[in-house]
């Protein structure tokens, strides 16, 4: 069986918490938060056509940096985000650039998107 976003998005959401969060960072009600990074490695993981892209998102009370997917076909940009609501409706995208594919992360971060992947991996099956 192929593996689907939706199915992703699922295992992605079944998958995260405080350990696969940045910084730890837990909200109640909201499992998205703190989970871009190791989300949009994880989706690349599974669509390596996938980009994964760094930007800023203006919430209303603030601007918040954050990672997700895009899919660029010649113009057209798609963007993909498995983690967009932890954001208040009403979160807009503003400028983002995208990430090299090989990426330079810090021991932690590599250690939380290894686990996320580890977790999606058991939930999803082969």
């Amino acid at each position: 069986m192929s593996v689907t976003l939706a199915r992703l998005a699922a295992a992605l959401e079944a998958s995260w918490d405080a350990e696969t969060a940045y910084l730890g960072a837990v909200r109640p009600g909201n499992p998205a938060y703190g989970q871009c990074y190791p989300t949009s490695r994880v989706v690349q993981h599974y669509f390596p056509e996938l980009d994964v892209a760094r930007g800023e998102v203006a919430t209303g009370s603030g601007t918040e940096c954050h990672f997700w997917n895009v899919r660029v076909t010649g113009d057209a940009v798609e963007h993909i985000d498995l983690s967009w609501q932890q954001f208040p409706p009403g979160s807009r995208r503003l400028a983002f650039e995208l990430l090299d594919r090989e990426p330079d992360d810090s021991p932690a971060t590599t250690a939380r998107c290894a686990l996320l992947l580890a977790r999606v991996r058991a939930v999803l099956p082969s």
